[in-house]
């Protein structure tokens, strides 16, 4: 469910991509679980372009020199896409479920959480081949990458823990423990924290990832589902779904500090490349809420559609562009930040279900 340079969410997610600024026309590509395909969308012009299509249920999807790569849930399989000529490949068997996706720092593997195998498949790029195959715990769901400590971190749902695993042996460290049900997870800037919302105990676990040790706990709202930290790290954001709160949290302290009060159904949370302003997509409300960092007021709810259910946002660096995936209209709203209100949503089609984006670089 996610992709490089993303802080990814079960059921949602906030990624962040590099794009140049001058490149013309910007492309997105949405992974649609509807169609079993992938859409590639020109930012430029709005305008939707010709499927592609891939495995059954694609759930994820990165993109890696000229090449993107999906996750196909039902099929086992990656699906490999050359950029150039947006043509398929063959595609690459994997374990059970593949449902989130990572790149190494050096961009020469491909990391696949499969959650019904309980295993991490990592892939030889770009030639393709599975150089390993790596146990976790139960239902891997998400996979960060540090660049720091070269290790990627893998999120097992039901197992409570977090794996982390070597990149240059490709193998497994002792597991890390969190709360219950672990959603989300996100590195800080500077590499050396990883936060883990615990949706099933109403948590945060703060890890230190020159040693891999957990620090105390940190209560938050209701069900937190997404992670964001400011560009400087010395805050993160933490939607709380049930509560429809986001909890700002001192990273140098560890403490939580008074819950702000946001739309209905929190479910991601991206912040301005500037650090000005968090952006919290709320599902229920079909709205998205910028926050003032620097004051913890809101501003007001940028809506994003009569019958929408917003799930994600990839805040696009190099512009002052956000674009809001809703799965359940088959669209993408790109968000104007510098006046805050929607552009014309690109429609993908009444039969679509995208589930999220990535942006080429």
């Amino acid at each position: 469910m996610v992709t490089t340079g993303a802080i990814v969410v079960a059921g949602a997610s906030v990624e962040a991509h590099r794009a140049d600024a001058s490149a013309s026309p910007a492309m997105a590509y949405a992974v649609d679980s509807a169609t079993n395909s992938v859409t590639p969308v020109n930012l430029t012009t709005g305008k939707a372009m010709k499927r592609i299509r891939v495995g059954h249920v694609p759930q994820a999807l990165v993109i890696s020199s000229g090449t993107l790569y999906v996750a196909n849930e039902a099929s086992n399989s990656i699906t490999p896409i050359d950029l150039a000529t947006n043509r398929a490949g063959a595609p690459i068997v994997v374990g059970g479920a593949p449902t989130a996706l990572a790149l190494s720092p050096n961009g020469r593997t491909l990391l696949v959480a499969n959650s019904a195998a309980n295993t991490v498949t990592a892939i030889s790029l770009p030639s393709g081949h599975v150089s390993a195959t790596v146990p976790v715990g139960g239902h891997p769901q998400n996979i960060v990458v540090s660049d720091v400590e070269n290790r990627a971190y893998v999120l097992d749902w039901s197992s409570k823990q977090i794996t982390p695993i070597d990149l240059s042996t490709l193998k497994a460290g002792a597991p890390i423990a969190t709360g219950s049900y672990p959603e989300a997870m996100a590195l800080n800037p500077s590499g050396d924290a990883l936060f883990v919302a615990n949706f099933g105990s109403n948590s945060v676990t703060p890890i230190d990832t020159a040693t891999d040790v957990a620090g105390p706990s940190i209560p938050v709202g209701q069900s937190p589902n997404a992670v964001a930290f400011t560009p400087n790290g010395r805050t993160a954001y933490v939607s709380n779904g049930d509560s429809d709160t986001v909890t700002p949290i001192d990273v140098a302290s560890g403490q939580a500090q008074t819950p702000i009060r946001v739309g209905s159904s929190p479910v991601a949370v991206a912040v301005s490349a500037n650090g000005a302003t968090a952006y919290v997509v709320n599902a229920v409300s079909g709205t998205v809420t910028p926050i003032d960092t620097s004051t913890g007021a809101t501003k007001r709810a940028i809506s994003v559609g009569v019958y929408s259910y917003p799930l994600t946002v990839t805040m696009i660096h190099g512009s002052q562009i956000a674009e809001v995936v809703d799965p359940y209209s088959g669209q993408i709203s790109p968000i104007d930040l510098t006046t805050n209100t929607a552009r014309k949503p690109i429609n993908l089609g009444d039969t679509t279900f995208p589930l999220e984006i990535a942006v080429a670089p």
